[in-house]
């Protein structure tokens, strides 16, 4: 038989959705009758293969960005549309590191950002990864941050959305006079700071109710528990701290809040210096409910450390009073020897004048009574000598900085 060529090899290469499928696949393909060059590149192509097909499944340079469209009124077409990044980035007016937040931020993002550009705005925020232009606004996908889009909350916080982008008087909103992107922005903000209010109330119920419970009893799985939820607390109080922080820094920056009026700059009416009062008061409503939010979070944290340091001073204590047991029976073992050295004396195979008195049974255990009872006492009282403490001095001579200033 004929080897196979390169193009039947190419051919029968089929990109399975489990990489596991991929693996077993690739490792098959060296029983081929190929010669060697053929199976140098025919291993490359399935290298780049697997690699393209890993990348995809991750959202890494396919490119094609998901996400959901806005227009003007508050209309959106599908969602979760496809959309090139090429054409993303030429059409939108951005750059290609731009991007680089919401195509790389699939697992946990952490750190929030808003770049103000003179056309559009961009946010990536908790969960949230917009770009907010005068008249469009497009979600980007957050799949694998932890909502996804057929989430409750994703959902909730699209109907926000269009119902402020709409701006129709309802019995849930009045017209708002801001201009389209700050509406935008600002439910953008209510979402983020509902699903922040909601992981806080969690929190700090959980982290109540463990505390309470260790008023009653401490136990091992308590601590655990509480140093897990300690942890939890950490972590939230650290991306609440963050949010707060961008706000600060956005805050302090004129420019940043001049660029931010993109329905004045389309119409050619920038504004400048500290014309910024609209977006400078938004910013501050919810500044002030983050921080908030951060106050809250690390009172819980407070509140958790004082318990831990409080069961660490009771755990000091009782092991201290087990040293003290054990000092004692150490003290009492000290005296029964001093005993038993005496009835040691009286029981050695020597001639003494005791043997033939008939008190000298009883004047030895008498010896040896008051010996142990002697040392026990003597023992005793330097214990609790010890364990007396005071901060002043308490011998006759003065501290040397009082004698000083005599």
């Amino acid at each position: 038989m004929l080897p196979l060529s390169l193009g039947t090899v190419r051919s029968s290469l089929t990109i399975t959705p489990r990489w596991s499928s991929l693996r077993k696949f690739s490792s098959s393909i060296p029983t081929f009758n190929t010669s060697s060059s053929s199976k140098n590149t025919a291993a490359i192509l399935l290298h780049k293969n697997l690699l393209q097909r890993k990348n995809m499944l991750y959202g890494y340079g396919s490119g094609t960005v998901k996400c959901t469209v806005f227009d003007a009124f508050g209309v959106t077409g599908t969602q979760s549309m496809e959309m090139k990044r090429d054409d993303l980035v030429s059409t939108q007016g951005l750059l290609p590191r731009d991007l680089r937040k919401i195509e790389k931020s699939k697992q946990n993002d952490l750190v929030p950002s808003l770049l103000a550009r003179k056309k559009n705005i961009l946010i990536s925020l908790l969960t949230i990864k917009a770009l907010i232009k005068p008249d469009m606004v497009i979600i980007f996908d957050s799949f694998g941050s932890g909502i996804s889009l057929d989430s409750r909350a994703h959902k909730t916080f699209l109907k926000d959305l269009q119902l402020r982008l709409r701006n129709q008087s309802t019995t849930e909103l009045t017209q708002d006079p801001l201009p389209y992107e700050f509406r935008a922005l600002e439910a953008i903000f209510i979402s983020a700071l509902s699903n922040l209010t909601s992981e806080m109330k969690v929190l700090l119920t959980v982290s109540q109710g463990i505390l309470q419970d260790l008023e009653n009893s401490i136990t091992r799985d308590k601590l655990r528990f509480l140093l897990v939820q300690n942890k939890k607390l950490s972590a939230f109080s650290k991306k609440a701290t963050l949010v707060r922080d961008m706000l600060d820094d956005i805050l302090e920056q004129d420019d940043v809040l001049c660029s931010m009026y993109l329905t004045d700059n389309n119409y050619g009416t920038p504004r400048i210096h500290d014309d910024h009062s609209e977006i400078e008061m938004l910013l501050e409503t919810y500044h002030s409910h983050v921080d908030e939010i951060v106050q809250m979070s690390e009172n819980a944290i407070s509140n958790v450390k004082t318990t831990e340091e409080i069961i660490n001073i009771i755990l000091d204590s009782n092991r201290n009073q087990l040293m003290l047991l054990g000092i004692r029976f150490s003290i009492g073992m000290l005296g029964m020897c001093g005993a038993l050295w005496v009835g040691s004396l009286y029981g050695m195979n020597l001639e003494n004048f005791m043997e033939n008195s008939s008190f000298g049974f009883a004047l030895t255990t008498g010896l040896g009574v008051i010996f142990m009872s002697f040392l026990y006492f003597k023992g005793i009282k330097q214990l609790h000598r010890l364990q007396k403490m005071s901060l002043l001095n308490s011998g006759k001579t003065e501290p040397p900085f009082i004698q000083m200033k005599k």
